[in-house]
């Protein structure tokens, strides 16, 4: 894992990888990501992903619930959790 806080790994993956297409320059601990309409499925699917690598977890398919990832508040707390 990097120098940087989960928090903000999170953000730049979600800015750089998923929310390039979005016009919104910045992305808040508790704006909902999901409803916002700035990660889809698939963009979660790549952010599980990304989770996995870096963090070096494992997320099972169960925890794959839009609550564990409507934020990066949330899926700070998740990872948390996860380790």
């Amino acid at each position: 894992m990097g120098a940087l806080p989960t928090k903000e790994l999170i953000r730049q993956f979600v800015m750089r990888k998923i929310a390039g297409k979005n016009e919104r320059m910045s992305i808040n601990d508790k704006d909902d990501i999901i409803t916002a309409g700035i990660i889809d499925s698939l963009g979660i699917m790549q952010l599980v992903a990304f989770i996995e690598e870096t963090f070096s977890i494992e997320i099972k398919d169960e925890d794959i619930v839009p609550d564990n990832f409507e934020s990066i508040e949330t899926i700070s707390s998740f990872i948390e959790k996860t380790r």
